[in-house]
């Protein structure tokens, strides 16, 4: 379980524009570890945690997109029922907010990814690391 920095990037929401951001980003080496999207009419909210963010930032800049760089919570559970609710307990308990998260794994896998978007980072991270 780690803090690491998320991209939030404002792209417009038509076909082919994820697909120029990844080709992009492969050029560059950067792999992406996580992504979900938000849409509205006009644009979407892309948020990725990517291989090299200061890297992946530069290019983004190099070509006028909107991005914002946010600390998120970076963490590989067990892939079983009840994961969630222990972190979303924890979290409570210490009043501290999720404000939104990410997770995917396969059925057959033993791990997960989850990316939580904590109101305060290292309280959250601090609180999940007691045993």
């Amino acid at each position: 379980m780690d803090i690491v920095k998320q991209l939030s990037v404002f792209l417009a929401n038509k076909p082919g524009t994820l697909a120029e951001v990844c080709d992009e980003l492969a050029a560059a080496g950067i792999n992406i570890y996580a992504l979900t999207i938000s849409d509205t009419v006009d644009h979407s909210v892309v948020r990725m945690v990517v291989s090299d963010t200061r890297k992946a930032l530069t290019i983004f800049e190099e070509h006028g997109v909107l991005v914002v760089e946010n600390e998120v919570l970076f963490i590989e559970n067990d892939n079983k029922p009840g994961s969630l609710s222990k972190i979303a307990r924890k979290l409570a308990k210490a009043k501290v907010n999720i404000e939104y998260a990410y997770l995917a794994t396969s059925p057959r896998s033993k791990k997960g990814l989850l990316i939580l978007r904590p109101s305060n980072a290292k309280k959250a991270l601090d609180v999940l690391t007691i045993a």
